[in-house]
């Protein structure tokens, strides 16, 4: 079975979106911050990482940068999943290592979408 971390500081977001990601048939981590996933990573390389981008302690694009410098960092898809929606942060985002950019709020068809895109739906 494939993993995804979920990674964002909001307990709801990541409630709704480990619904719509085992909905999709994968077994779901969860962390609150970018130190977090980094531990998590350090644990099990998931398989895909949806990524929050405001979180206290270390944001989702420092971790990205963090992640993709890891030996094994380009094992796993990114998608960040953000309310920046301005093309600046696209743009840094993709620049940093994202797979794919997903902006909240979503819903289960929106991101069954973006997992096809990235070839994991």
């Amino acid at each position: 079975m494939k993993s995804c971390l979920i990674v964002d500081d909001s307990r709801v977001v990541r409630s709704v979106a480990r619904r719509f990601v085992e909905a999709l048939g994968f077994a779901v981590a969860e962390a609150q911050d970018g130190q977090l996933a980094a531990a998590a990573c350090d644990r099990q390389m998931p398989d895909v990482v949806l990524l929050d981008w405001n979180m206290p302690v270390m944001t989702g694009i420092e971790f990205l940068r963090h992640l993709r410098a890891r030996d094994d960092g380009n094992k796993p898809i990114v998608i960040m999943c953000t309310t920046e929606r301005d093309i600046s942060h696209i743009h840094e985002a993709i620049a940093a290592g994202a797979n794919e950019y997903l902006v909240k709020p979503f819903d289960q068809p929106t991101l069954t979408a973006k997992f096809g895109r990235v070839g994991l739906a």
